[in-house]
């Protein structure tokens, strides 16, 4: 089953700031959707995975602020879906289960759960711990080194893009591309100097791909900020 975006347009009061996103996974869809509803009506942009399998690809992709994440999924265990998020990510985790076993918690925990909520649970509840979890995670982190091109925030600690004060889906390489024009402002670079700073110098690859993403970034970050084509070089991320 695939993996769903659910926009905080969701939640009708706008005066509700952005407060990043957040991946919800559970193949159970009437959860997800409370779950999403709750956090919505907080301001969090919601991402919606029904198995293991695709909130991994979800995570790598999108790179949520944290993961609710139920143990009994139909394809990866939830266990094991959130040891391997600690292989790449210290994304916070919030566990939802069936399964209220000390022996359970305890697992759940030193796999690096941050917290654990057991089924049946009010979508409050989550919510709330949702927040509390997040402020904890940001007492804990230094301060995120932050790039202000024009209307655009490239957030380094949090690895989010915000255009206009609004989180953007950004994919990894796109957020890549985009933060090494942010340190570079002005500066004419190159198709070679972009694949080489942001794929890698042992990449072998059709330098058309930098165009590729080149649109994509622009597509989403929009009036925000412009990315100029060089004549003859390559791009250049405008001053403001």
């Amino acid at each position: 089953m695939g993996l769903t975006l659910y926009p905080r347009s969701i939640c009708d009061d706008d005066s509700v700031m952005d407060k990043g996103t957040v991946l919800v996974v559970d193949d159970e869809p009437n959860i997800a959707d409370l779950v999403e509803l709750y956090l919505a009506r907080d301001g969090f942009t919601v991402f919606k995975a029904h198995g293991g399998a695709t909130a991994l690809e979800a995570l790598d992709e999108h790179r949520p602020r944290l993961v609710v994440l139920d143990v009994g999924l139909p394809d990866i265990d939830g266990l094991e879906v959130c040891r391997r998020i600690r292989q790449r990510s210290q994304v916070p985790v919030i566990f939802l289960t069936a399964r209220d076993s000390e022996v359970d918690r305890v697992l759940g925990l030193e796999l690096g759960a941050d917290d654990y909520v057991t089924k049946p649970f009010s979508p409050a509840e989550v919510a709330a711990r949702v927040k509390a979890v997040l402020r904890r995670s940001d007492l804990q982190q230094p301060a995120a080194e932050l790039i202000q091109v024009g209307n655009v925030t490239v957030d380094i600690g949090r690895y989010e893009v915000r255009v206009g004060g609004t989180t953007a889906p950004f994919t990894t390489k796109e957020f890549e591309l985009l933060r090494y024009f942010a340190e570079r402002p002005g500066l004419a670079l190159s198709r070679q100097q972009i694949l080489d700073g942001v794929w890698g110098y042992d990449w072998f690859g059709d330098s058309r791909t930098v165009d590729v993403h080149v649109a994509q970034v622009r597509k989403k970050i929009a009036n925000a900020a412009t990315i100029t084509t060089v004549r003859g070089i390559g791009y250049r991320l405008e001053r403001s």
